[in-house]
């Protein structure tokens, strides 16, 4: 399957979003390491000395820490399927034996970062 341009492209620039707003999500609460790649570490807010201002730094950075990871992975997985595309290896299941399945229009639609077909995902 070939996919239209006019779709490739809309599906390229709603990745493209996406990873323009989960920079700006990361950026709230980790410092990039290597944006490129979208490495981040997440920040740890110093609020104060007393033993409550310390386990509330500890419980924000605990969560933090969790999203930074959820945010980090899914912009990861965005900047692989915009490398797809820059390759032309872009709506192909990465499981399937030979690498040419096809992943459904409609699957890369509702996920465009999505790199394997449904009977793989």
């Amino acid at each position: 399957m070939t996919i239209e341009p006019k779709i490739l492209e809309e599906l390229k620039t709603k990745l493209l979003q996406e990873k323009k707003d989960l920079e700006i999500d990361l950026g709230k609460i980790a410092k990039p390491v290597n944006k490129e790649k979208g490495d981040y570490e997440t920040s740890f807010n110093e609020l104060g000395t007393d033993t409550d201002e310390n386990a509330t730094e500890v419980s924000e950075y605990v969560e933090n820490l969790a999203v930074e990871n959820t945010l980090e992975k899914r912009l990861q997985e965005v900047n692989e399927a915009l490398n797809r595309i820059d390759q032309g290896a872009y709506g192909f299941c990465a499981n399937c034996g030979d690498g040419k399945q096809d992943i459904d229009i409609e699957r890369l639609k509702a996920n465009p970062a999505a790199k394997t077909c449904i009977k793989c995902g």
